[in-house]
C-alpha cells in the first residue's frame, strides 16, 4: 500500500510567457511518517520523437516527512530553449511531475502544454527560428495523467522491487481521461500523427497509433486545480 498520496495539484499562474518559471502547488497527505526523502522532479519534453531532449528542470528533496497532509509550492525555471528542437518550440508538449522513494519513482502527474505565439500574425505566419520570448504556455491543467507504481517502502525485500522504477503501473481514472478521449475532445478532425517514445510518450502511453497530441489554438479551460488521489 502506498504511503504517499497526492490529493490535489493547483497549476499556478497559468497561461504564461513561456519563459515565466513553472508554478504547481502540491498537497499530499502521508499515512505513516517517512525516515528519509521524498525525491521530486519537474520534467520538461523537448519533443516527442525522443527523450534525449528532455529536460530535468529541478529536483527537489523533501523530508524527514512526518504523518499527515503537507502543501508545497514547486517553482522551476523554463527549458533551456537552446537544447528544444526548433519545429518542436511551437505545438503540444508535456510537463512531467514525478516523485520517488528510496530511488523508487511511485507517482508520475503529466500535463499536456500548448505553446504558441501570443501575436495572431506570428501564429498565421511563424518564424523559422522560434521567438520564445513572444510564447505564451498554456497548461492543460484539468486534465492530467496520472500513473502509479508499486514500490517497496520498507527496508525488507519485495518480490519485483528494484531501484527506479518498479512494479506495473496503474493510470488513475478519477476526473482523467486516456489519449483517445483527450484528443476527441479537443481535436475532433483528429490527425493521423502519433507521439513517439519519449518520456513523455510513455507516460501518456499511446492507445493506439491513431492517437493525437495535436491541441487546438485555445483551450477549454475550467480549473486550473484538479482534486485527486494517487
Amino acid at each position: 500500500m502506498a504511503k504517499v498520496h497526492i490529493t490535489n495539484v493547483v497549476v499556478l499562474d497559468n497561461p504564461s510567457s513561456f519563459l515565466n518559471p513553472f508554478q504547481f502547488e502540491l498537497t499530499f497527505e502521508c499515512i505513516e511518517e517517512l525516515k528519509e526523502d521524498l525525491e521530486w522532479k519537474m520534467i520538461y519534453v523537448g519533443s516527442a520523437e525522443s527523450e534525449d531532449f528532455d529536460q530535468v528542470l529541478d529536483t527537489i528533496y523533501v523530508g524527514p516527512v512526518p504523518e499527515g497532509r503537507h502543501i508545497f509550492v514547486f517553482q522551476a525555471d523554463p527549458p533551456n530553449v537552446a537544447r528544444i528542437p526548433e519545429q518542436d518550440a511551437v505545438g503540444v508538449t508535456v510537463v512531467l511531475l514525478t516523485c520517488s522513494y528510496r530511488g523508487q519513482e511511485f507517482v508520475r502527474v503529466g500535463y499536456f502544454i500548448n505553446n504558441e505565439y501570443s501575436d495572431q500574425e506570428l501564429r498565421e505566419n511563424p518564424p523559422a527560428k522560434p521567438l520564445f520570448h513572444q510564447m505564451t504556455r498554456n497548461i492543460l491543467a484539468s486534465k492530467p495523467r496520472v500513473t502509479r507504481f508499486k514500490i517497496n517502502w520498507d527496508d525488507t525485500p519485495a518480490n519485483g522491487a528494484a531501484n527506479g522504477t518498479s512494479g506495473t503501473g496503474l493510470e488513475e481514472d478519477n476526473g482523467m481521461m486516456d489519449d483517445g478521449a483527450l484528443d476527441a475532445q479537443m481535436n475532433p478532425a483528429t490527425s493521423s500523427s502519433a507521439a513517439g517514445p519519449s518520456a513523455g510518450a510513455g507516460m501518456m502511453a499511446q492507445q493506439d497509433d491513431s492517437s493525437s497530441m495535436a491541441l487546438p489554438r485555445e483551450f477549454n479551460e475550467n480549473s486550473n486545480s484538479l482534486a485527486m488521489e494517487c
